[in-house]
C-alpha cells in the first residue's frame, strides 16, 4: 500500500513539474514576442461578411407568402374530430366509473 502511495505521489509531482515548465516556457515566448495584433485587410470586415451570407441565404429561401395557407374548413374539421374523440373518451371513462 505504501508503495502505491509513493508511486502516485511521484507521478503527481512529475506532472506538476512538467506543467510548470510548460507554462514558464509559454510565458517566456510571450514576453519575447512584440505585442502586435494581427491586422485584417481593410475590405474584410467579419460583420459585412456575415451580412452578405445572410442576404444570400434569404435570397435562396422561398418567400413565406408564396405558400398557400391551409383551408379553414380542413382545420375546423380536424378540430371537430379531436373534440369528438375527446368526448367519446370522457364518456367511456365516466361509464366505467359508474359500473
Amino acid at each position: 500500500m505504501r508503495r502505491l502511495i509513493k508511486i502516485a505521489l511521484i507521478a503527481l509531482g512529475i506532472r506538476w513539474f512538467l506543467r510548470w515548465r510548460k507554462r514558464r516556457r509559454e510565458q517566456a515566448e510571450l514576453e519575447s514576442k512584440p505585442a502586435t495584433a494581427p491586422v485584417a485587410p481593410a475590405g474584410s470586415d467579419p460583420a459585412d461578411e456575415l451580412r452578405q451570407k445572410l442576404a444570400e441565404s434569404r435570397a435562396e429561401e422561398p418567400e413565406q407568402g408564396d405558400a398557400e395557407p391551409a383551408p379553414e374548413k380542413a382545420v375546423e374539421d380536424r378540430r371537430a374530430a379531436v373534440h369528438e374523440q375527446g368526448r367519446a373518451t370522457l364518456d367511456e371513462m365516466t361509464s366505467s366509473d359508474e359500473s
